[in-house]
């Protein structure tokens, strides 16, 4: 490829017009199709399951879909394919991790949860255990999750809608600068959520979702097959290439320069470093059967066989999806380069957009055709982003509404419709929060900021989900100890942690109180949350044991589930 296609950051600057225009239309094609798909889901939305479960009406592939489309988020495309274009090979360890988790999911939560809840986690901790308590804590520990995980989504909004405008350090939009504009492009991304969530409900979101990753496997197999064309199908070349663009030479190919790395001269550091990607593969392989989206998603079929199918066909979607983005990393690496990346991004968030620009200048003639590929991916990003936190704001709101409102608030006599607009009203309340922390997160790597979320939710969700599942002896004292400590231990370990202060890419640069040396908290917060449930259940004397009997048929059967 020319150095010209190397030298290339943005479209934007050969071409602006086009690629501005390009890119507008295909927001509003996208987001008027969206919004009609939501408003036509609001009219079948009549009951809470509806809303909440979608009346448990998709098939076991629909669902399949829905779930690929609710996890092949702004991490996925942006933030994978960026991490491997910065890091090489320590960044397809996320990918692994990913993928990896759905075997955990798959054998130990999807079937026995759809058969033994409603609608939420929370039915099935609650269901031989005191209802205020525990269902207190799973809204909380729910929240928490959602929140972190809606972070990395609004931040890789930013990043893709400021490449796209090209916004970059010093230029202006519409009389803004690149730092309000991004913060701008957050909030329109945060109310677009809001509307499908408070229109649509599951529905609507599901849909959004099935599009979204078809539009995703299809733009990343467009990608991959025009980078492997591009090498003439030859990955040793592409490799080779990668490596020599990097400025790493052979190191990028090998692990060892993103995580674990070893500084010479400083044994302890380099002992931190061994923890830390052992504390990040933890979390990212325990993190997905505590996820709260992806949980309510075994909620919205019929049968535990579609149930088990859907994760089936969410385990060959992602899959898929998974090594195409070696290709969109390792590509990125040698079509775009390190320097343009960081200079666009220092995260490299963008470099799956600027692949495809480079990619559409190669093959579809020059600057438009850059222009052009650059719009359809980044609108397909934008696209991943709008689903997966209508899902993530759908599984707070309905965790607010359903677990707090009608049953800690209520004690269970609220009626559907007070539900439904408490769900409503939640998502609004949710989604001003998520905006609010995503500016001051905009340094962050999106995949990196996911994983957080997956140390959270295993410390708190995960422990509570699998003792009450097989633990005869777990009462509510377990499943309250199991909830708050690992959440507590999670969340505090991240503050104190150099992710929030203390180094350059931290989310406050300037100021240093951090204490923990790891970056992720997975290692020892996630042994604490089982830990505590242990302890708590044996500090009381409280136990049910016909409750678990019919837990168990229900789990295993699904008799009387719904």
């Amino acid at each position: 490829m020319s150095e010209a296609i190397n030298g290339v950051v943005l479209a934007a600057e050969a071409g602006s017009s086009t690629a501005r225009t390009l890119t507008i239309t295909l927001f509003l094609v996208f987001v008027a199709v969206t919004l009609g798909i939501t408003v036509w889901a609001s009219r079948q939305t009549k009951t809470a399951t509806d809303f909440y479960a979608g009346g448990r009406s998709f098939s076991g592939f629909q669902n399949g879909m829905a779930i690929g489309g609710d996890y092949m988020s702004a991490a996925s495309f942006l933030g994978i394919a960026g991490i491997i274009a910065l890091y090489g090979y320590d960044g397809f360890l996320y990918s692994i991790g990913f993928l990896v988790a759905w075997l955990v999911a798959l054998l130990l939560v999807a079937e026995l949860l759809r058969n033994s809840g409603r609608y939420t986690m929370a039915d099935v901790l609650a269901f031989r255990m005191r209802q205020r308590p525990v269902r207190t804590a799973a809204a909380v520990s729910t929240i928490t999750v959602s929140i972190f995980y809606l972070l990395a989504q609004m931040v890789g909004a930013g990043a893709l809608v400021a490449l796209l405008l090209g916004i970059r350090p010093g230029t202006t939009f519409l009389g803004m600068d690149a730092d309000a504009a991004k913060i701008a492009t957050i909030i329109m991304v945060g109310a677009l959520m809001i509307i499908y969530v408070t229109v649509g409900g599951m529905k609507g979101t599901t849909y959004v979702q099935i599009v979204k990753a078809f539009l995703l496997m299809a733009g990343a197999l467009v990608m991959t097959i025009l980078v492997l064309a591009h090498y003439k199908f030859n990955l040793s070349t592409l490799l080779g290439d990668a490596a020599n663009a990097s400025g790493k030479g052979s190191a990028f190919l090998e692990p060892g320069l993103r995580y674990g790395v070893e500084v010479a001269g400083d044994a302890t550091q380099t002992f931190y470093n061994k923890v830390d990607l052992l504390s990040l593969g933890i979390a990212l392989v325990l993190g997905t059967a505590g996820l709260p989206h992806i949980l309510i998603r075994f909620y919205t079929v019929p049968t535990a066989r579609a149930a088990r199918k859907s994760v089936l066909w969410a385990i060959g979607i992602i899959g898929t999806f998974y090594l195409f983005t070696l290709a969109l990393g390792f590509g990125a690496a040698a079509l775009v380069g390190r320097e343009a990346i960081v200079a666009q991004d220092k995260a490299g968030n963008t470099a799956a957009p600027q692949l495809a620009e480079a990619l559409g200048i190669d093959f579809f003639g020059g600057d438009v055709g850059g222009a052009a590929l650059l719009a359809i991916i980044a609108a397909v990003a934008f696209a991943t982003i709008l689903a997966v936190v209508a899902g993530l704001t759908l599984a707070s709101s309905s965790s607010l509404a359903h677990d707090f409102y009608a049953n800690v608030v209520k004690g269970g006599q609220a009626s559907e419709r007070q539900e439904v607009n408490v769900a409503r009203i939640s998502a609004l309340v949710i989604g001003a929060i998520s905006i609010v922390l995503s500016i001051f997160a905009q340094n962050l790597n999106v995949a990196f900021l996911v994983a957080l979320a997956f140390a959270v939710a295993a410390s708190g969700n995960l422990p509570a989900i699998l003792y009450s599942l097989f633990w005869k002896r777990f009462n509510t004292s377990g499943a309250v100890w199991a909830i708050y400590g690992g959440l507590i231990s999670a969340v505090g370990l991240v503050f104190f942690s150099p992710v929030v202060s203390g180094s350059a890419t931290a989310m406050f640069p300037d100021h240093d109180w951090h204490w923990f040396p790891l970056s992720n908290p997975g290692i020892i917060s996630i042994p604490v949350g089982f830990l505590c449930g242990w302890i708590g259940t044996l500090v009381s004397k409280e136990t049910d044991a016909d409750k678990y009997a019919e837990l168990e048929v229900r789990a295993l059967t699904g008799a009387g589930a719904h």
